[in-house]
């Protein structure tokens, strides 16, 4: 019997190395595990947080798909939506809201850090976040959920949101696992911490070749002279170059580090083009897939009527359970 795996990834802004590695690179190997049944979405709800632009969240939106679909997601393979395009979500979402306890949420790491630091506003949604990735989990009752070592909260609280109900109206959740891939890094950013938007030091898979190679060039660096030997460990570029090149360019890099009269400028050069050779397929074919009028909306919409299909199930189902249907 096939594992449901369940997936969400927000739109924030363009697509980077780092996404790419952490997160799509394995979504994409999953769609051809005969073992899986994939879902995949697009967060667009919970980016509401943060995002008051309509255009702007629109346009995240698609990017996200095109970047997507342009990397190999084959929506043949894998139920790929838009959260927003099916409502039970927030339905299932108010109704755990109900029976969540307020310390629960409390100790949420995002709410947490936005009481600690005051970066966010803090509003109710941000509050509420964790509820409605519950739903968004639970909704489909997948057995694994992919995410990074720092997301793993998000899945204890589920957890125990699918918990709270089973105790107060009966056994209809079961508790999803995560899937944390030991072999995935943490990929540096070009100023050496973690890649994220937030920090403003990604590396744009998709931006065009010049902005790409100021990215790259601009990695921060030490003050090593060319002709000194370096040590590759300590050094930024040859980290994401590990991350992407194969056993015996990275071997080659490390020679030319250690052996000395080799500049870091030079080995800025060797990543840009490794990534420019690892995209360069994906690159083109993101360009014709915004050739496609309607394309990727008409992806989104026929992926989300077959969630539809799994989601209406699961919330006939509560509805009998909780009494609105019954």
């Amino acid at each position: 019997m096939k594992k449901r795996v369940l997936s969400g990834i927000q739109p924030s802004g363009a697509i980077h190395l780092g996404n790419y590695l952490g997160a799509i690179k394995q979504h994409i190997e999953m769609q051809q595990n005969n073992n899986y049944d994939c879902f995949f979405f697009i967060a667009d709800l919970h980016a509401l947080t943060t995002v008051r632009d309509p255009k702007k969240l629109a346009d995240m939106t698609r990017d996200v798909a095109l970047t997507y679909l342009s990397l190999g997601l084959d929506p043949e393979k894998v139920v790929f939506f838009k959260q927003s395009d099916v409502p039970e979500h927030t339905e299932l979402a108010w109704i755990f809201s109900c029976i969540t306890p307020m310390g629960l949420l409390e100790r949420a790491h995002a709410w947490k850090d936005a009481v600690e630091k005051g970066k966010k506003e803090k509003t109710a949604g941000l509050f509420i976040y964790p509820i409605l990735m519950a739903a968004d989990i639970l909704l489909y009752k997948p057995s694994l959920v992919p995410v990074g070592k720092d997301q793993k909260q998000h899945i204890e609280i589920a957890r125990d949101i699918a918990t709270h109900f089973n105790t107060t109206f009966g056994e209809e959740f079961p508790q999803p696992q995560e899937l944390t891939p030991e072999d995935v890094a943490v990929v540096p950013g070009t100023d050496g911490q973690k890649m994220s938007k937030s920090y403003g030091n990604t590396i744009d898979i998709f931006a065009p070749e010049n902005i790409l190679k100021k990215q790259i060039m601009g990695i921060v660096t030490d003050s090593t002279p060319v002709e000194a030997p370096k040590d590759p460990s300590k050094c930024n570029v040859f980290q994401l170059y590990k991350l992407i090149a194969t056993k015996e360019e990275i071997e080659d890099l490390e020679s030319k580090y250690k052996k000395g009269g080799f500049g870091y400028g030079e080995a800025k050069k060797m990543l840009l083009a490794k990534v420019l050779e690892i995209f360069a397929p994906y690159r083109k074919k993101r360009i014709e897939l915004e050739a496609e009028v309607g394309y990727v909306e008409r992806v989104l919409r026929e992926g989300a009527n077959r969630a539809k299909i799994e989601a209406q199930k699961t919330l006939d189902e509560v509805r009998k359970m909780i009494g609105t249907r019954p």
